[in-house]
């Protein structure tokens, strides 16, 4: 069932609505893998994060960068200029919840369509013009909110001042999420293990050792 709520993004309450559960910004994480193969440190450390999260009740400590600020601060005028230039009107949401996942897009579009706003550097930008393409680095996020969202497709606008505004639609990637909804399954029956483990922590009984086990340890058998 999804839940939509209006608060603030960075507000306490739009932190607390989404702790403990994976969220479209980290869906890259989800699906990340190490070396060869092996276990990802990200995916590991926030899956920790998320367990702490679930077991205290509490909201893991936010982290906020200068690109972060300066992606608050440019969202209102890059959500200007796509609504003059589309003539959308935008609905802006705080957090929408679907189950056991999350996402939290900067906008909603009509009954089917998304607004996700990036703010990058001129040369950033730049790179992004002359690809023509949808940013592969936020295919995971943006199609990710779409199968939170359950909508259709999803413009993301990328911005900076002076510089020319790129928007980009992409629609649902059916293959694709099949494959997200399977990492994010996989990664949410993990967390439920350690939360288990966290939580029986210290409260298993020591084994029982037989008197036969006993002697024949190393130290009584000598």
């Amino acid at each position: 069932m999804i839940q939509i709520f209006d608060w603030d993004q960075n507000s306490p309450e739009w932190y607390q609505a989404r702790a403990g559960i994976p969220t479209a910004s980290k869906f890259h994480t989800v699906m990340a893998s190490g070396r060869g193969g092996g276990e990802s440190k990200t995916r590991k450390d926030y899956l920790y994060d998320l367990a702490g999260e679930i077991i205290t009740g509490e909201p893991t400590e936010s982290y906020s960068n200068s690109h972060m600020e300066r992606g608050h601060i440019h969202e209102p005028e890059a959500r200007e200029m796509y609504s003059f230039i589309t003539d959308a009107e935008i609905q802006r949401t705080g957090f929408i919840r679907n189950g056991d996942k999350g996402a939290s897009p900067d906008g909603l579009v009509g009954n089917d369509g998304m607004f996700e706003a990036k703010s990058k550097l001129p040369r950033l930008l730049i790179e992004s013009l002359m690809r023509d393409g949808f940013p592969a680095e936020h295919k995971a996020q943006c199609q990710g909110a779409l199968w939170v969202a359950e909508r259709e497709w999803i413009d993301i606008v990328v911005y900076w001042p002076k510089m020319p505004l790129f928007v980009k639609r992409a629609y649902r990637d059916g293959p694709y999420i099949v494959s997200l909804a399977s990492a994010v399954k996989q990664f949410n029956e993990e967390l439920a293990e350690i939360v288990d483990r966290v939580r029986r922590y210290g409260q298993e009984p020591a084994p029982t050792v037989t008197n036969a086990e006993l002697l024949q340890h190393p130290l009584m058998a000598g």
